[in-house]
Protein backbone atom coordinates (compact mmCIF):
# COMPACT_ATOMS: atom_id res chain seq x y z
CA UNK A 1 0.00 0.00 0.00
CA UNK A 2 1.33 3.44 -0.92
CA UNK A 3 1.47 5.39 2.34
CA UNK A 4 0.27 8.81 1.24
CA UNK A 5 -3.17 10.39 1.22
CA UNK A 6 -4.59 7.53 3.28
CA UNK A 7 -8.11 7.64 4.64
CA UNK A 8 -8.56 7.09 8.37
CA UNK A 9 -9.57 3.46 7.72
CA UNK A 10 -6.50 2.88 5.55
CA UNK A 11 -4.36 4.48 8.25
CA UNK A 12 -5.59 2.05 10.91
CA UNK A 13 -5.05 -0.90 8.55
CA UNK A 14 -1.47 0.24 7.86
CA UNK A 15 -0.71 0.61 11.59
CA UNK A 16 -2.51 -2.50 12.92
CA UNK A 17 -2.25 -3.27 16.63
CA UNK A 18 -6.02 -3.15 17.16
CA UNK A 19 -6.22 0.57 16.46
CA UNK A 20 -9.63 1.82 15.27
CA UNK A 21 -10.82 5.00 13.51
CA UNK A 22 -12.65 5.98 16.68
CA UNK A 23 -9.40 5.79 18.67
CA UNK A 24 -7.61 7.90 16.05
CA UNK A 25 -10.31 10.57 16.27
CA UNK A 26 -9.95 10.53 20.06
CA UNK A 27 -6.18 11.04 19.75
CA UNK A 28 -6.88 14.09 17.59
CA UNK A 29 -9.32 15.44 20.20
CA UNK A 30 -6.86 15.12 23.10
CA UNK A 31 -3.99 16.54 21.04
CA UNK A 32 -1.95 13.35 20.90
CA UNK A 33 -2.07 13.38 17.09
CA UNK A 34 -2.05 16.60 15.04
CA UNK A 35 -5.11 17.36 12.96
CA UNK A 36 -4.61 15.96 9.43
CA UNK A 37 -5.14 17.69 6.15
CA UNK A 38 -8.53 17.35 4.48
CA UNK A 39 -9.61 16.33 0.99
CA UNK A 40 -11.93 18.39 -1.15
CA UNK A 41 -14.73 16.19 0.21
CA UNK A 42 -13.59 16.97 3.80
CA UNK A 43 -12.16 13.47 4.43
CA UNK A 44 -9.14 13.23 6.72
CA UNK A 45 -5.97 12.40 4.79
CA UNK A 46 -2.85 10.85 6.30
CA UNK A 47 0.75 10.30 5.20
CA UNK A 48 3.89 8.34 6.15
CA UNK A 49 4.63 10.56 9.17
CA UNK A 50 1.13 10.00 10.55
CA UNK A 51 1.60 6.24 10.21
CA UNK A 52 4.90 6.38 12.13
CA UNK A 53 3.45 8.60 14.87
CA UNK A 54 0.49 6.31 15.35
CA UNK A 55 2.71 3.22 15.41
CA UNK A 56 4.77 4.90 18.14
CA UNK A 57 1.64 5.63 20.17
CA UNK A 58 0.38 2.05 19.78
CA UNK A 59 3.76 0.60 20.79
CA UNK A 60 4.01 2.78 23.91
CA UNK A 61 0.42 2.02 24.85
CA UNK A 62 1.05 -1.73 24.55
CA UNK A 63 3.94 -1.30 26.99
CA UNK A 64 1.51 0.14 29.56
CA UNK A 65 2.08 3.87 29.15
CA UNK A 66 -1.04 5.98 29.55
CA UNK A 67 -1.96 8.63 27.00
CA UNK A 68 -0.69 11.43 29.26
CA UNK A 69 2.73 9.74 29.47
CA UNK A 70 2.83 9.20 25.72
CA UNK A 71 2.04 12.85 25.09
CA UNK A 72 4.90 13.92 27.35
CA UNK A 73 7.33 11.48 25.76
CA UNK A 74 6.48 12.23 22.14
CA UNK A 75 5.53 15.89 22.08
CA UNK A 76 7.32 17.69 24.90
CA UNK A 77 10.55 18.21 22.97
CA UNK A 78 11.35 21.46 24.77
CA UNK A 79 11.41 19.79 28.18
CA UNK A 80 14.84 18.91 29.56
CA UNK A 81 15.48 15.34 30.65
CA UNK A 82 15.34 16.16 34.41
CA UNK A 83 12.04 17.98 33.87
CA UNK A 84 10.55 15.08 31.94
CA UNK A 85 11.75 12.59 34.58
CA UNK A 86 10.11 14.72 37.29
CA UNK A 87 6.84 14.84 35.35
CA UNK A 88 6.86 11.07 34.91
CA UNK A 89 7.68 10.56 38.60
CA UNK A 90 4.68 12.68 39.56
CA UNK A 91 2.43 10.67 37.26
CA UNK A 92 3.86 7.44 38.66
CA UNK A 93 3.01 8.51 42.22
CA UNK A 94 -0.51 9.37 41.09
CA UNK A 95 -0.94 5.90 39.62
CA UNK A 96 0.43 4.27 42.78
CA UNK A 97 -2.14 6.20 44.81
CA UNK A 98 -4.88 5.02 42.46
CA UNK A 99 -3.65 1.44 42.85
CA UNK A 100 -3.75 1.84 46.63
CA UNK A 101 -7.36 2.98 46.46
CA UNK A 102 -8.23 0.07 44.18
CA UNK A 103 -6.44 -2.29 46.58
CA UNK A 104 -8.66 -0.95 49.38
CA UNK A 105 -11.73 -1.61 47.26
CA UNK A 106 -10.51 -5.12 46.45
CA UNK A 107 -9.81 -5.77 50.15
CA UNK A 108 -13.34 -4.67 51.06
CA UNK A 109 -14.84 -6.98 48.41
CA UNK A 110 -12.57 -9.83 49.52
CA UNK A 111 -13.78 -9.29 53.07
CA UNK A 112 -17.32 -10.06 51.92
CA UNK A 113 -16.77 -12.52 49.04
CA UNK A 114 -13.90 -14.47 50.56
CA UNK A 115 -16.07 -16.08 53.21
CA UNK A 116 -16.18 -19.85 53.48
CA UNK A 117 -19.34 -21.89 53.98
CA UNK A 118 -19.34 -21.48 57.76
CA UNK A 119 -19.50 -17.72 57.28
CA UNK A 120 -22.31 -17.66 54.70
CA UNK A 121 -24.95 -16.58 57.20
CA UNK A 122 -22.81 -13.72 58.47
CA UNK A 123 -21.97 -12.88 54.84
CA UNK A 124 -25.66 -12.46 53.99
CA UNK A 125 -26.07 -10.28 57.05
CA UNK A 126 -23.09 -8.16 56.01
CA UNK A 127 -24.54 -7.63 52.54
CA UNK A 128 -27.86 -6.57 54.04
CA UNK A 129 -26.11 -4.07 56.31
CA UNK A 130 -24.08 -2.69 53.41
CA UNK A 131 -27.31 -2.11 51.46
CA UNK A 132 -28.79 -0.17 54.34
CA UNK A 133 -25.67 1.81 55.10
CA UNK A 134 -26.08 4.73 52.71
CA UNK A 135 -29.86 4.99 53.05
CA UNK A 136 -29.56 5.34 56.80
CA UNK A 137 -26.47 7.53 56.62
CA UNK A 138 -24.75 5.12 58.95
CA UNK A 139 -21.19 5.33 57.69
CA UNK A 140 -19.98 5.21 61.27
CA UNK A 141 -21.43 1.72 61.49
CA UNK A 142 -18.87 0.30 59.07
CA UNK A 143 -16.32 -0.35 61.79
CA UNK A 144 -18.95 -2.24 63.81
CA UNK A 145 -19.85 -4.26 60.72
CA UNK A 146 -16.27 -5.40 60.10
CA UNK A 147 -15.80 -6.09 63.82
CA UNK A 148 -18.87 -8.34 63.72
CA UNK A 149 -17.46 -10.18 60.69
CA UNK A 150 -14.02 -10.49 62.26
CA UNK A 151 -15.40 -11.97 65.48
CA UNK A 152 -16.99 -14.77 63.46
CA UNK A 153 -13.57 -15.84 62.14
CA UNK A 154 -12.54 -17.06 65.61
CA UNK A 155 -15.08 -19.89 65.56
CA UNK A 156 -13.37 -22.05 62.90
CA UNK A 157 -10.22 -22.30 60.77
CA UNK A 158 -10.18 -20.55 57.41
CA UNK A 159 -11.13 -22.77 54.48
CA UNK A 160 -8.90 -21.33 51.78
CA UNK A 161 -10.23 -23.33 48.83
CA UNK A 162 -13.77 -22.07 49.36
CA UNK A 163 -12.53 -18.48 49.40
CA UNK A 164 -10.49 -19.03 46.24
CA UNK A 165 -13.55 -20.41 44.40
CA UNK A 166 -15.24 -17.04 44.85
CA UNK A 167 -12.23 -14.85 44.15
CA UNK A 168 -10.24 -16.51 41.37
CA UNK A 169 -10.95 -15.57 37.74
CA UNK A 170 -12.31 -18.17 35.33
CA UNK A 171 -9.58 -20.78 34.92
CA UNK A 172 -11.67 -23.40 33.14
CA UNK A 173 -9.30 -23.32 30.16
CA UNK A 174 -6.31 -24.25 32.37
CA UNK A 175 -5.20 -27.73 33.35
CA UNK A 176 -5.81 -29.03 36.87
CA UNK A 177 -2.08 -28.87 37.63
CA UNK A 178 -1.79 -25.28 36.45
CA UNK A 179 -4.82 -24.20 38.48
CA UNK A 180 -3.22 -25.78 41.54
CA UNK A 181 0.03 -23.93 40.83
CA UNK A 182 -1.73 -20.58 40.39
CA UNK A 183 -3.82 -21.12 43.53
CA UNK A 184 -0.70 -21.81 45.59
CA UNK A 185 0.99 -18.67 44.24
CA UNK A 186 -2.04 -16.59 45.25
CA UNK A 187 -2.06 -18.12 48.73
CA UNK A 188 1.67 -17.43 49.06
CA UNK A 189 1.27 -13.69 48.52
CA UNK A 190 -2.40 -12.99 49.26
CA UNK A 191 -2.92 -11.19 45.94
CA UNK A 192 -5.40 -12.69 43.47
CA UNK A 193 -4.33 -10.22 40.76
CA UNK A 194 -0.95 -11.99 40.60
CA UNK A 195 -2.54 -14.55 38.25
CA UNK A 196 -2.74 -11.92 35.52
CA UNK A 197 1.06 -11.64 35.50
CA UNK A 198 2.10 -15.32 35.64
CA UNK A 199 3.61 -16.48 32.36
CA UNK A 200 4.72 -19.98 31.35
CA UNK A 201 5.82 -21.67 28.19
CA UNK A 202 3.36 -24.20 26.79
CA UNK A 203 5.66 -27.09 27.65
CA UNK A 204 6.71 -25.90 31.13
CA UNK A 205 4.63 -28.34 33.18
CA UNK A 206 5.50 -31.32 30.97
CA UNK A 207 9.20 -30.41 31.09
CA UNK A 208 9.12 -30.07 34.87
CA UNK A 209 7.47 -33.46 35.40
CA UNK A 210 9.83 -35.22 32.98
CA UNK A 211 12.89 -33.66 34.64
CA UNK A 212 11.71 -34.48 38.16
CA UNK A 213 11.01 -38.09 37.16
CA UNK A 214 14.58 -38.24 35.82
CA UNK A 215 15.96 -37.20 39.25
CA UNK A 216 17.17 -33.83 37.97
CA UNK A 217 19.27 -31.43 40.06
CA UNK A 218 17.47 -28.40 41.50
CA UNK A 219 19.54 -25.19 41.66
CA UNK A 220 18.38 -22.15 43.62
CA UNK A 221 20.07 -18.76 43.34
CA UNK A 222 20.57 -18.17 47.10
CA UNK A 223 20.02 -20.05 50.36
CA UNK A 224 16.64 -18.51 51.32
CA UNK A 225 15.20 -19.87 48.07
CA UNK A 226 16.69 -23.32 48.65
CA UNK A 227 15.49 -23.29 52.28
CA UNK A 228 11.92 -22.75 51.09
CA UNK A 229 12.01 -25.77 48.78
CA UNK A 230 10.18 -28.95 49.79
CA UNK A 231 13.28 -30.94 50.69
CA UNK A 232 11.31 -33.98 51.85
CA UNK A 233 9.44 -34.49 48.59
CA UNK A 234 12.55 -33.69 46.52
CA UNK A 235 14.46 -36.36 48.47
CA UNK A 236 11.62 -38.78 47.75
CA UNK A 237 12.17 -38.08 44.04
CA UNK A 238 15.96 -38.43 44.46
CA UNK A 239 16.46 -34.88 43.19
CA UNK A 240 19.63 -33.29 44.64
CA UNK A 241 19.44 -29.62 45.61
CA UNK A 242 22.23 -27.08 45.14
CA UNK A 243 22.69 -23.38 45.86
CA UNK A 244 24.36 -21.20 43.24
CA UNK A 245 25.49 -18.35 45.53
CA UNK A 246 26.29 -20.49 48.56
CA UNK A 247 26.93 -17.76 51.09
CA UNK A 248 25.15 -17.85 54.47
CA UNK A 249 25.33 -14.06 54.76
CA UNK A 250 23.36 -13.37 51.58
CA UNK A 251 19.65 -13.14 52.31
CA UNK A 252 18.21 -10.41 50.10
CA UNK A 253 17.93 -9.35 46.46
CA UNK A 254 20.32 -6.45 47.05
CA UNK A 255 22.99 -8.71 48.54
CA UNK A 256 22.50 -11.43 45.93
CA UNK A 257 22.77 -9.02 43.02
CA UNK A 258 25.95 -7.39 44.32
CA UNK A 259 27.57 -10.70 45.28
CA UNK A 260 26.97 -12.11 41.83
CA UNK A 261 28.75 -9.13 40.27
CA UNK A 262 31.59 -9.00 42.78
CA UNK A 263 32.55 -12.68 42.68
CA UNK A 264 33.44 -14.29 39.37
CA UNK A 265 33.17 -17.69 41.04
CA UNK A 266 29.36 -17.58 40.97
CA UNK A 267 29.35 -16.69 37.27
CA UNK A 268 31.72 -19.56 36.52
CA UNK A 269 29.47 -21.98 38.41
CA UNK A 270 26.62 -21.11 36.06
CA UNK A 271 28.61 -22.41 33.12
CA UNK A 272 28.91 -25.85 34.74
CA UNK A 273 25.27 -26.46 35.61
CA UNK A 274 24.22 -30.06 34.95
CA UNK A 275 22.23 -30.58 31.78
CA UNK A 276 18.53 -31.03 32.42
CA UNK A 277 18.52 -29.27 35.81
CA UNK A 278 15.71 -27.04 37.07
CA UNK A 279 16.76 -23.49 37.99
CA UNK A 280 14.81 -21.63 40.67
CA UNK A 281 15.73 -17.93 40.61
CA UNK A 282 13.94 -15.77 43.17
CA UNK A 283 16.18 -12.84 43.98
CA UNK A 284 19.02 -11.75 41.69
CA UNK A 285 17.92 -10.46 38.24
CA UNK A 286 21.48 -10.53 36.91
CA UNK A 287 21.67 -14.26 37.62
CA UNK A 288 18.62 -14.78 35.41
CA UNK A 289 20.07 -12.49 32.74
CA UNK A 290 23.32 -14.48 32.71
CA UNK A 291 21.36 -17.74 32.50
CA UNK A 292 19.53 -16.43 29.44
CA UNK A 293 22.82 -15.42 27.84
CA UNK A 294 24.34 -18.86 28.44
CA UNK A 295 21.20 -20.53 27.05
CA UNK A 296 21.40 -18.39 23.91
CA UNK A 297 25.07 -19.34 23.53
CA UNK A 298 24.11 -23.01 24.01
CA UNK A 299 26.51 -23.33 26.94
CA UNK A 300 23.82 -24.61 29.32
CA UNK A 301 20.60 -26.52 28.74
CA UNK A 302 18.32 -26.58 31.79
CA UNK A 303 15.07 -28.51 31.65
CA UNK A 304 13.11 -25.61 33.16
CA UNK A 305 13.81 -22.11 34.44
CA UNK A 306 11.58 -20.71 37.18
CA UNK A 307 12.61 -17.05 36.88
CA UNK A 308 11.03 -14.75 39.47
CA UNK A 309 13.73 -12.30 40.61
CA UNK A 310 12.83 -9.00 42.24
CA UNK A 311 13.75 -5.67 40.65
CA UNK A 312 12.48 -2.59 38.88
CA UNK A 313 14.62 -2.47 35.73
CA UNK A 314 16.85 -5.53 35.44
CA UNK A 315 14.24 -8.06 36.61
CA UNK A 316 11.57 -7.16 34.01
CA UNK A 317 14.27 -7.14 31.31
CA UNK A 318 15.60 -10.54 32.40
CA UNK A 319 12.10 -12.03 32.39
CA UNK A 320 11.38 -10.69 28.91
CA UNK A 321 14.63 -12.23 27.72
CA UNK A 322 13.75 -15.54 29.38
CA UNK A 323 10.41 -15.65 27.55
CA UNK A 324 12.25 -15.34 24.23
CA UNK A 325 14.45 -18.40 24.81
CA UNK A 326 13.60 -21.91 23.65
CA UNK A 327 13.87 -23.28 27.21
CA UNK A 328 10.66 -24.09 29.15
CA UNK A 329 9.99 -21.38 31.74
CA UNK A 330 7.64 -20.11 34.44
CA UNK A 331 7.91 -16.45 35.38
CA UNK A 332 5.96 -13.49 36.74
CA UNK A 333 5.92 -10.56 34.36
CA UNK A 334 7.26 -7.18 35.50
CA UNK A 335 8.68 -6.36 38.93
CA UNK A 336 6.68 -8.95 40.88
CA UNK A 337 8.39 -12.04 42.21
CA UNK A 338 10.56 -13.20 45.08
CA UNK A 339 12.18 -16.27 46.52
CA UNK A 340 9.04 -17.56 48.21
CA UNK A 341 6.99 -17.45 45.00
CA UNK A 342 9.77 -19.14 43.03
CA UNK A 343 10.03 -21.91 45.64
CA UNK A 344 6.24 -22.29 45.84
CA UNK A 345 6.13 -22.79 42.06
CA UNK A 346 8.56 -25.69 42.18
CA UNK A 347 6.96 -27.15 45.31
CA UNK A 348 3.55 -27.16 43.62
CA UNK A 349 4.95 -29.03 40.62
CA UNK A 350 6.74 -31.53 42.87
CA UNK A 351 3.64 -32.16 44.97
CA UNK A 352 1.41 -32.62 41.92
CA UNK A 353 3.85 -35.17 40.46
CA UNK A 354 3.93 -37.24 43.65
CA UNK A 355 0.20 -36.98 44.36
CA UNK A 356 -0.89 -37.49 40.73
CA UNK A 357 1.92 -39.25 38.87
CA UNK A 358 -0.39 -40.49 36.11
CA UNK A 359 -2.20 -37.20 35.47
CA UNK A 360 -1.98 -35.99 31.86
CA UNK A 361 -4.37 -33.04 32.01
CA UNK A 362 -1.55 -30.59 31.27
CA UNK A 363 -0.91 -32.17 27.86
CA UNK A 364 -4.20 -30.86 26.46
CA UNK A 365 -2.67 -27.37 26.20
CA UNK A 366 0.30 -28.52 24.14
Amino acid sequence: MKIQNLTIKELTEAVGGGITPRMVRHYHTVGLLPQPSRSASNYRLYNQRDVQQLKQIVALKQQGFQLAHIQQLTQNESATEPTLILQLQQQYQTIVQQLARLRQTAAALEGVLGRDQDCQMIQAEALAQLRRLEAEGGFGELEKLWHHLDVETTSHPEVFQESLQRLLPDLSDRSEIEVDLLSKLVLACGDVSLIQFVRRSRDAIAAARDALKANCTIVGDILPVVSALDQTRLAHLDCPVETLIADLHINSAVEAEQAFWDNEHWKERLQHLPKGCILVIGYAPSVLMSICELIEQEQIQPALVIGMPIGFSHAPAAKRRLMKTDIPYITIEGTLGGGLLAAVSLNALVESLIEKPDCHCYLSSL
